[in-house]
């Protein structure tokens, strides 16, 4: 199994990638990198198995219909604003992290989700099926939470203030991970530069876990909803250690 992990940002700069390779009992990372453009993603979906993108895969429902509403006839529901700003995946992460993930509908993240639909939709007219609640291809992946069900720091790793937590992060993730994981030192170095591709890592790994059925289940109920407005694969605690 290849799984690849995109770290996606609005603009490619930003953009990490990290594809893995997965054997029975190992795995080794063939490419991590920043920069990745469209034309790089799609060349890299075609060599992946299963692909895990750190953006939401869609928007709140009440919010897609309220706006629908107003273009069409300008009337606005009486919606409560959490409903709109939050989609039922972003409840379900703050229940189990006690913190909300940005909001798609009221926050800059929103800007990012445009291109993620975009490369989903441009795979869609080829004829493949995407699924926004990750039973296909495509899995929406959310780096930070997956740290937080892994025992790791989930906060103040970020950019060049939090390089001292990112350090023992990726320190602590090599540990933990050097029975079964293959890195470079090369790439443990980026991983430890950069959280932007720190978290490409983090999403391929998350992306092998949904791959084989570690993640938490979506509830009973929100099935239909989750395929409209995208679900986070959330890992099941102490699914890093079953991974190879």
């Amino acid at each position: 199994m290849v799984t690849l992990g995109v770290d996606l940002a609005s603009q490619p700069k930003r953009t990490g990638i990290c594809l893995i390779r997965w054997d029975r009992v190992s795995a080794r990372a063939q490419t991590l990198s920043l920069g990745a453009t469209d034309g790089d993603l799609h060349t890299l979906f075609g060599r992946a198995d299963k692909i895990g993108i750190d953006a939401p895969f869609g928007w709140p429902a009440p919010f897609t219909r309220a706006v629908a509403a107003y273009s069409a006839e300008t009337v606005w529901p009486s919606t409560d604003v959490p409903r709109l700003r939050f989609r039922r995946t972003d409840e379900v992460v703050r229940e189990k992290l006690g913190r909300w993930p940005l909001s798609v509908s009221s926050d800059l993240i929103a800007v990012t989700a445009m291109r993620a639909v975009r490369l989903l939709a441009e795979v869609a007219a080829t004829g493949e099926a995407v699924d926004r609640s990750g039973g296909g291809r495509f899995v929406e992946v959310y780096p930070a939470a997956a740290l937080h069900v892994w025992g790791f720091p989930s906060r103040g790793y970020k950019r060049t203030k939090g390089a001292a937590v990112r350090a023992r992060l990726v320190s602590d993730l090599a540990e933990r991970t050097m029975d079964w994981l293959t890195l470079s030192e090369e790439d443990w170095a980026r991983c430890t530069a950069s959280d932007d591709m720190l978290d490409a890592l983090v999403a391929a790994l998350v992306t092998r876990v949904a791959a084989i059925g570690r993640c938490e289940p979506i509830p009973t109920g929100d099935h239909e909803l989750a395929k409209e407005e995208g679900w986070i694969a959330l890992p099941q605690t102490g699914s890093l250690n079953q991974l190879a």
